[in-house]
């Protein structure tokens, strides 16, 4: 997503610049939402590596990022580690009132966070953040709350571009490509 896409408008870029924390939902947004059960039970989960990498980047642009669900899985847990994800909220059916909290804990405004859900129990969450996100494939009456709807679905693609828009919005795209292009730091 480009800064200059009609989908983002002035004002919602200005409000992608104050961010300092982006709080995740898991299913639907990290993963595509669907559930994966081995015979003997055991639950496995797909997650996209661009996802993961754009992840790293808010981090070391200085960009908390938190996964927050309602679902209790390890696999959650076991992505979060390999991702330097150290806010990990599992089993949380009150995400807003878990998003306050972590606000609370770091110092910052709820205007200064980012929320991106696909479901019911992340409505008063994308409602209350600073910038709320939804994806594509969240049902209407959920998408109608987001201030934004990815262009991408989630676990394809939409937190990689939730996490390139934040990057360009605060002004660290153009060291994150040189850091690539030109190995430079």
């Amino acid at each position: 997503m480009s800064l200059d896409s009609p989908l983002l408008d002035s004002q919602l870029v200005d409000r992608l610049r104050r961010v300092r924390l982006l709080a995740l939902d898991v299913d639907g947004v990290l993963t595509d939402g669907r559930l994966y059960f081995q015979a003997d039970g055991v639950e496995i989960k797909a997650f996209h590596t661009h996802d993961g990498h754009g992840i790293k980047l808010v981090q070391r642009a200085g960009i908390v990022v938190a996964f927050i669900t309602g679902r209790d899985s390890p696999m959650v847990s076991r992505r979060a580690a390999a991702l330097g994800v150290k806010h990990v909220f599992q089993g949380a059916e009150k995400k807003l009132t878990v998003l306050r909290e972590l606000c609370t804990r770091l110092g910052l405004e709820l205007e200064q966070a980012a929320y991106c859900g696909d479901d019911m129990p992340d409505v008063a969450a994308i409602r209350r953040a600073g910038v709320g996100i939804s994806v594509p494939g969240a049902p209407a009456y959920i998408r109608q709350h987001a201030d934004w709807v990815t262009a991408s679905v989630g676990g394809h693609g939409a937190v990689r571009e939730i996490c390139d828009t934040l990057l360009q919005a605060q002004g660290h795209w153009d060291a994150v490509i040189d850091t690539y292009l030109y190995g430079t730091t």
